[in-house]
């Protein structure tokens, strides 16, 4: 990454040395699928070959450039977006990713990293080769890939080079799942204080109307998971793993299992993703029209009421249905 780059200055402002912040961000990296990927259109190569040629646009309107003229074109406008600093980039993928692969990728190179550590590939019963991929879905609020933490090496005698199961997701649904959390670099049991803490700082950060997720893994050892032979189970998985509240020791004898639970917590973050603007004004003309605003979201109840408030679907915050339960200790009743 170029020195003079502008989004450079995040590596001054966090200390990427510190182990832990190093294995949240790579846990970011690894855990999602969103990438930087702009493909300029026909019309933007036109503009930019007017632009050099001291053409007109319009003269251009229905005339197919030359197909070289095209991939120069179609390059140079690339290595152009290449350049611009991250928040401005073309990201293509999953909405909610795209802030933390800006972030992450001023920080830990997106295409280095995932190449490093590829999506692990495996041939099913049918001989047919696999990503070990379990893709987002609203109904389970998770996303799951298995990576080769050293492709080099086929047959592994260290869970450190054989394969890893990283998963990103909404926090009711993750850190249940996790038994050990990541302090200082190192992998700790995580005790009842620990777990405490996680859930304050999510329904804080909640609070504030932020989206949080986290972000968990799992090495896997090469003696119950050989690389060049394990057939993992990402069809049927809801069946042994999709309930929360479990423990691997209750499914790993499944053919194809891998631990869902038991997981490391690698840590916890939050995005600000604040209404558009004149949304709370547009909410307020529609009920004095008497029209009655609902909003569907995924996100947590916290998360959901805080941002409800900004835009004037909640008045009166205080006697919203999670606040009084959770906050005044009313009785759901």
């Amino acid at each position: 990454m170029a020195k003079d780059r502008p989004d450079d200055s995040l590596k001054a402002e966090y200390d990427v040395t510190d182990v832990s912040f190093k294995m949240l961000i790579q846990g970011v990296v690894l855990g999602t699928y969103t990438i930087f990927n702009y493909d300029p259109t026909e019309q933007e190569c036109k503009m930019l070959f007017a632009r050099l040629r001291k053409k007109r646009v319009a003269d251009l309107e229905n005339v197919n450039l030359e197909e070289a003229d095209m991939r120069e074109m179609r390059a140079r406008l690339i290595t152009a977006e290449s350049r611009l600093i991250n928040t401005q980039r073309f990201c293509k993928g999953d909405a909610s990713e795209t802030g933390l692969v800006q972030f992450c990728g001023s920080i830990m190179d997106l295409d280095e990293t995932r190449a490093e550590f590829p999506t692990h590939i495996f041939k099913n019963s049918s001989n047919k080769e696999t990503e070990a991929i379990i893709p987002f879905n609203s109904d389970w609020k998770f996303n799951l890939f298995i990576r080769d933490l050293n492709k080099s090496n086929r047959n592994p005698s260290t869970a450190d080079d054989n394969l890893c199961v990283y998963m990103k997701g909404a926090p009711e649904r993750m850190i249940s799942r996790c038994s050990k959390i990541v302090m200082a670099g190192k992998e700790v049991e995580l005790t009842e204080t620990l777990r405490q803490e996680v859930n304050e700082a999510n329904t804080k950060f909640g609070d504030l109307g932020e989206r949080v997720l986290a972000f968990a893994r799992c090495k896997l050892d090469p003696k119950d998971f050989p690389k060049d032979s394990y057939q993992f189970d990402v069809k049927a998985w809801k069946e042994w793993g999709y309930e929360k509240n479990r423990k691997f020791a209750d499914y790993s004898s499944q053919p194809g299992a891998f631990p869902m639970h038991d997981l490391t917590l690698v840590g916890l973050v939050s995005l600000n993703d604040p209404p558009r603007f004149r949304v709370d004004i547009s909410v307020n003309k529609c009920r004095s029209a008497g029209i009655k605003v609902i909003m569907v979201t995924g996100d947590q109840p916290a998360t959901a009421a805080a941002i409800a408030n900004k835009v004037n679907i909640i008045k009166h915050p205080k006697k919203e249905f999670n606040y009084m339960v959770k906050k005044l200790n009313m009785s759901k009743e």
